[in-house]
C-alpha cells in the first residue's frame, strides 16, 4: 500500500532524532537507554526494549524504556525462548494484540511487563543474520498498523547498522554481542578437486555496502533505483538473448533469473523502502535481509534456490547503483573463492597465481566448476550448506579437499594441523616431480601410457612438468563454454593449433562437442528437455545439426596441416550414430582435398563408451573404429541409473564394484581380442587406487587430470599386474556392492611386497 507523506516525515523525523542524540556522545547505556526513550515517545509506545544477541546465542535485554530497569542486562533468554527467541527464529515481525496468549510467551516477573498486552517486535538483521530484537508493547489490546510495523523494521535496520558499525555500541562494549559468524565452524561438503588450502575468504559476488542509509532527496532516490533497475533488467534481458556473460547457465535458470528481475513484488519492496527515507542502496540491503531471513529457513530446496537467484540479483543491483555493473576480480595474495556455484569462464577471469582454493553450496564433482579446478589443481570442495552466511569477506577459512570439508575461522591448533599437512603434500609433490621422466612400467614388465585430459589453454603450459605421454582427452567445449558468442572457424582452428603444436610429437585425441545435458549455451538454441542427461546432447547434438559438427571437423582437419589427427565422439549409443558420424569426417577430408589442402599424414576415428548400450555390440562397433575410450563418468552413471550431478543419488553407487569392474573387464576384452587401442579417461584412471584396478583389468592406457598423473605413476612403479590380475578377478565373484576396501587392501599387500 502506498505509504503517505505525513508517515514519511514522521519517520524520517524519528532517525533524525535518534543520529542527534547519538551525536552527542555519552556512555553506551546512555546512548542505548536515549535511543529507546526516542522511539517509545515517537510510536506512543509505552515500552520500547532493545535485545542483543550474545556469542553464545543467549538474548539479553540491553536497553528498556517501560519496564524495570533493573532488568537490563540481567534478562536473558536462550535462543527458542520466548517472544524474542521467535522472532529471532522466523527473522520476520510479530505483531500481537494479547502477548500473554501466545504459546511462545515467557513470563519474567524481573522485568514487570505484566499490564503489557499489545506486542510488536522486529528483528535487526545484519547480513541476513538476526543479530537483536527491537520491541514496542502497549497495556491496551491492539494490533499495531503496517506502517507502524514498517516505521519499527526501519529503524531496526538503521539501528543494526549503528551497532555494526560501532557508532551505538563501541567495539569494547561490543564483545560477547554476535555481530557476524566469528567462531570456528566446520562444514561438511564433497570433494570436488583434491587439495589442501588456507587462505582468506573472497567472495564471488562480492557485496557493494551501503555507505549511507538516508536519504536527503526522495525522489532523487527514486529516480536511481529506478535507473538501475532498468540497467539490470536491460543486462540480463541481453544474457539471456546470448549476447553477454553468464555462459554457463542453462536457459532456464536464466529466464527464472530474468523473471524475479521483472518481478513486481521485488520492485515494489524496492520502492517503499526508498520512499521510507532509505537510501536506493539501503533499500536493496533491506530487501535482501528480509528474504535472506523469511526464505532461509525454508527447507523446500526451490525456495532456497530461489533466494540464491535474488542474492545474485541484489548484489548485481548494488553494482549498478554504484556505477559497476560487472565483478571485481582483485584478489589477496592467498584467496579463498566462496560462490554458491561457478562456471569455467568465472574461475578463468581469476588471478590463479592468487587462487588458493574454492568453497561452493552447490555443484557436483562432474560440474563444470569441479573439472576446471582439476584441471587447474585447485583444491575444491562443494555442497557446503549454508556456506554464504556462515563468511565474511576477509574471514580466514580452511579448504580441505582430501575429506571434503571445510573450516571456517578455524582455530590455531587446527591451522597448524593443516599446514603440517600442506607441507607433506609438497613434499609429495617433489616425489612425483622425480619420477616425471620415468617411464611407467609396472614391477613385471608391463608399460602403461599415461595421458592427460584437458580443455584449456592454460593446461598446455603444464602438459611438460606433469610427464604425461600425450593427450588423451581433449573437452573441445570448454572453448564454447567460456566465450560469449559461437566460435568462428578461424578461431577453431587456431585452438586445434596451438593445442598440436604445444603437445609436438606427443599424440593429442581431440574429442567433438559434447554439449547439451548440463552444458546448454545461451547462444545455442536447445528445447528444454524433462531429462537432459539422456536427451538431446553430444553426438546427437552434432549429427541433427551437421552444419556444427561438419565445421569443427574442418577446423580440425585444417589445424593439422598434414600431421597425425585423431577424433573421438561422445556418447555413441548404437553403430548407426558412429556410422554417421564418421562419414562426416570422410566428407570433410574429400571436401579439403578437393581444395589443395593437406589432409592429415594418418587419420584415427574413434568412439566414446559411455552408453550401456555398446557393452553388448562391441563386436559391431570395433571393427568400424580405429580405437575407443571409455568415459567411466558417463558410463557408471548410466550404468547405475544415478545422475551423478545430483547429490541425492551421486554417490549411491561404487565404480569399484563388481558390476561396474565386470562391464570394464567385459569392454578391454573385447578390445583385446580384435586388438583395438583402448583407453579409459574418466576420473576414475586419475585415481591411484581406482587405477590400479583399472591397470589389474588389463587397461595398458589411462587419461587424467594434470594433477594425476604424480600419483598414478608411483602406483604404477610399485605394481605387479599379474597379482594384480589374480587378486581382482577373484574379488568380481563376490556379491559384494562394492569391493572397495578388498582392492586397497590389495593394493597394500602388492605395494608392501615391493
Amino acid at each position: 500500500m502506498p505509504i503517505s507523506g505525513v508517515a514519511i516525515r514522521g519517520q524520517r523525523s524519528l532517525l533524525r532524532q535518534i543520529r542527534e542524540a547519538l551525536a552527542g556522545g555519552g556512555p553506551a547505556q546512555q546512548r542505548l537507554d536515549m535511543v529507546v526513550r526516542i522511539i517509545a515517545r515517537s510510536m506512543v509506545a509505552e515500552v520500547c526494549s532493545l535485545y542483543m544477541r550474545r556469542s553464545g546465542g543467549e538474548m539479553e535485554l540491553f536497553a528498556t524504556e517501560g519496564l524495570d530497569p533493573k532488568a537490563v542486562h540481567v534478562t536473558r533468554m536462550k535462543p527458542s525462548e520466548g517472544l524474542v527467541g521467535e522472532i529471532m527464529r522466523l527473522g520476520r515481525p510479530l505483531n500481537l494484540s494479547d502477548a500473554p496468549e501466545h504459546p511462545a510467551f515467557s513470563y519474567r516477573p524481573e522485568t514487570g511487563e505484566d499490564p503489557y498486552h499489545a506486542f510488536l517486535g522486529v528483528p535487526l538483521l545484519r547480513g541476513g543474520r538476526a543479530i537483536g530484537v527491537l520491541v514496542v508493547q502497549n497495556r491496551t489490546e491492539r494490533g499495531y498498523t503496517e506502517d507502524e510495523v514498517e516505521d519499527l523494521q526501519i529503524v531496526a535496520m538503521v539501528l543494526a547498522e549503528m551497532v555494526a558499525g560501532g557508532e551505538l555500541i563501541t567495539e569494547e562494549e561490543l564483545k560477547g554481542v554476535e555481530i557476524a559468524p566469528h567462531r570456528p565452524e566446520r562444514l561438511k561438503g564433497s570433494k570436488f578437486a583434491d587439495g589442501l588450502a588456507y587462505g582468506v575468504v573472497v567472495l564471488h559476488e562480492r557485496p557493494v555496502a551501503p555507505s549511507q542509509l538516508l536519504s536527503e532527496d526522495v525522489v532523487a532516490e527514486e529516480a536511481r533505483l529506478k535507473t538501475a533497475v532498468t540497467a539490470l533488467q536491460a543486462q540480463i534481458d541481453t544474457m539471456l538473448e546470448g549476447q553477454h556473460g553468464l555462459v554457463e547457465a542453462s536457459y532456464e535458470v536464466l529466464e527464472t533469473y530474468r523473471m524475479f528481475a521483472h518481478d513486481r513484488g521485488w520492485n515494489r519492496s524496492l520502492e517503499d523502502a526508498v520512499r521510507n527515507g532509505l537510501t536506493a542502496e539501503a533499500s536493496v540491503e533491506r530487501v535482501r535481509s528480509e528474504h535472506r531471513a523469511r526464505l532461509g529457513q525454508a527447507r523446500d530446496p526451490y525456495l532456497r534456490e530461489r533466494l540464491h537467484d535474488l542474492e545474485d540479483l541484489n548484489d548485481r543491483l548494488l553494482r549498478h547503483l554504484s556505477g559497476d555493473g560487472h565483478v571485481a576480480r582483485d584478489l589477496p595474495e592467498n584467496a579463498i573463492l566462496i560462490a554458491r556455484n561457478l562456471g569455467p569462464a568465472d574461475i578463468l577471469e581469476y588471478d590463479r597465481t592468487r587462487l588458493r582454493g574454492i568453497l561452493l553450496e552447490e555443484g557436483s564433482a562432474a560440474s563444470h566448476a569441479g573439472i576446471v579446478a582439476r584441471a587447474l589443481d585447485i583444491p575444491c570442495v562443494g555442497r557446503l550448506s549454508g556456506l554464504r552466511d556462515r563468511v565474511s569477506e576477509g574471514d580466514p577459512v580452511i579448504v580441505d579437499a582430501e575429506t571434503g570439508e571445510a573450516y571456517l575461522r578455524p582455530r590455531a591448533d587446527v591451522v597448524k594441523a593443516i599446514q603440517a599437512r600442506i607441507d607433506v603434500r609438497a613434499q609429495r609433490r617433489a616425489e612425483f616431480a622425480k619420477l616425471r621422466d620415468t617411464p611407467a612400467f609396472t614391477r613385471d614388465g608391463a608399460k602403461i601410457t599415461l595421458l592427460m585430459n584437458a580443455g584449456l589453454d592454460v593446461d598446455l603450459d603444464i602438459l611438460a612438468e606433469t610427464g604425461a605421454e600425450g593427450i588423451g582427452l581433449f573437452r573441445t567445449e570448454f572453448q564454447f563454454m567460456v566465450a560469449e558468442e559461437m566460435p568462428r572457424f578461424n578461431a577453431q582452428t587456431a585452438l586445434y593449433g596451438r593445442v598440436m603444436d604445444a603437445a609436438g610429437d606427443l599424440p593429442v585425441t581431440f574429442r567433438t562437442l559434447d554439449l547439451g545435458g548440463d552444458k546448454v549455451l545461451p547462444y545455442l538454441e536447445a528445447e528444454r528437455e524433462d531429462n537432459p542427461a539422456l536427451g538431446w546432447r553430444a553426438i546427437r547434438m552434432g549429427l541433427d545439426r551437421p552444419a556444427l559438427l561438419r565445421l569443427q571437423l574442418r577446423a580440425l582437419i585444417a589445424a593439422a596441416r598434414g600431421r597425425e589427427l585423431r577424433v573421438m565422439f561422445p556418447l555413441v549409443a548404437s553403430v548407426d550414430e558412429f556410422r554417421a558420424a564418421r562419414a562426416l569426417v570422410d566428407v570433410e577430408i574429400a571436401w579439403a582435398q578437393r581444395r589443395g589442402r593437406k589432409a592429415p599424414s594418418r587419420l584415427d576415428v574413434g568412439a566414446m563408451i559411455e552408453a550401456p548400450s555398446l557393452i553388448w555390440h562391441l563386436d559391431a562397433l570395433l571393427p568400424m573404429t580405429d580405437f575407443v575410450s571409455v568415459g567411466t563418468n558417463d558410463l557408471m552413471q548410466y550404468l547405475f541409473a544415478a545422475d551423478r550431478g545430483n547429490p541425492r543419488v551421486s554417490e549411491r553407487y561404487d565404480p569399484l564394484s563388481p558390476p561396474a569392474l565386470r562391464a570394464l573387464e567385459t569392454i578391454q576384452r573385447a578390445c583385446a581380442e580384435t586388438g583395438t587401442p583402448v583407453s579409459v579417461c574418466g576420473e576414475m584412471a586419475g585415481r591411484p587406487l581406482e587405477a590400479f584396478a583399472l591397470v589389474a583389468l588389463g587397461f595398458e592406457r589411462l587419461s587424467m587430470p594434470p594433477a594425476g598423473v604424480g600419483p598414478v605413476k608411483q602406483m604404477v612403479l610399485s605394481c605387479d599386474r599379474e597379482a594384480a590380475r589374480r587378486g581382482v578377478s577373484a574379488l568380481l565373484k563376490q556379491g559384494a556392492g562394492s569391493v572397495r576396501n578388498e582392492i586397497e587392501t590389495l593394493a597394500r599387500k602388492i605395494y608392501l611386497a615391493v
